[in-house]
């Protein structure tokens, strides 16, 4: 590995020179990134053949994969005054993501339908995103990154599903898929001001399986009894930004060729996920569950 990093480094230094020395910068970078990944996996292998010998260079790895993390130098609070001390910059960054979250206290009881028959997670729809997780994925509080679920393989897969059964049919959650690391990202504008940062959750990799599994059922739910329009470009296989925008330019070109009139109105809500209520989700979704 060092070997092809200095190789890497010496064609990057020459890579004004001409097309062939970007091709080859180009050729060993991607020998490099292949060269990584296996001695990432083949140390992984031995870290499971060999339990016990290898947990403390196994815990160097997890900790290096967590990465590091860029401090924001100085805040302003209310008053205007600037921030210096990492707790009251957390706790002002706090404060005022809680000002803004939508929380209705009246959750509704909902009764299931279907109490008598237990929801069954089917290992076909855990495998394709246990498959899917990136090996640079942030890691979640628990520190378990997700390249080790994804050396698992098949070995993890029926324990997986039945954790997500156990946890589904109860209705209840472990405690550590509860906790979160909020990270604040810069938005634009003047970094010392909080309205300027949103917060970026980072949470436990297996509840987030849990997420994908319970939106792969509901998203079949919805395809069946066609509760979404087909204008609807978000949260729909096959849809998306690119296919919104491709749509809009169709109709604004099919206008100037047919010289009709043709009125657009944008709404962009601030904080709209923060400010939607949760319980009055449910409330909606009960007559159609």
């Amino acid at each position: 590995m060092k070997r092809l990093n200095i190789k890497v480094r010496r064609a990057y230094n020459r890579r004004k020179f001409g097309e062939d020395y970007k091709a080859r910068l180009k050729r060993l970078s991607k020998k490099s990134l292949t060269a990584k990944r296996n001695a990432q996996v083949t140390f992984l292998s031995l870290v499971f053949q060999n339990e016990g010998k290898f947990w403390s260079d196994f815990y160097r790895f997890v900790n290096r994969r967590k990465g590091n993390r860029k401090n924001i130098s100085t805040i302003k609070d209310f008053n205007g005054g600037l921030i210096t001390d990492p707790v009251d910059k957390e706790n002002n960054l706090n404060n005022y993501y809680a000002s803004v979250f939508s929380c209705e206290r009246d959750i509704p009881y909902i009764n299931s339908t279907h109490s008598d028959k237990p929801f069954t997670v089917k290992i076909t729809i855990i495998r394709k995103p246990l498959a899917m997780i990136g090996r640079n994925k942030s890691v979640g509080p628990n520190g378990t990154p997700g390249t080790i679920l994804k050396m698992g393989g098949k070995a993890i897969i029926p324990y997986l599903a039945r954790l997500l059964d156990i946890t589904i049919n109860d209705g209840t959650i472990p405690r550590d898929w509860k906790k979160a690391t909020a990270l604040p990202v810069h938005k634009g504008g003047d970094l010392s001001v909080v309205k300027n940062y949103r917060p970026v959750s980072l949470t436990s990799v297996l509840c987030k399986q849990m997420e994908h599994v319970i939106a792969g059922y509901i998203r079949q739910v919805w395809e069946d009894r066609d509760w979404l329009c087909e204008g609807q470009h978000g949260f729909g296989p096959e849809y998306s930004c690119e296919s919104q925008i491709i749509t809009v330019c169709q109709d604004i070109s099919d206008s100037l060729n047919e010289a009709t009139r043709l009125e657009t109105i944008i709404i962009d809500f601030s904080k709209a996920f923060l400010l939607v209520p949760h319980d009055r989700l449910i409330k909606k979704s009960q007559p159609r569950a």
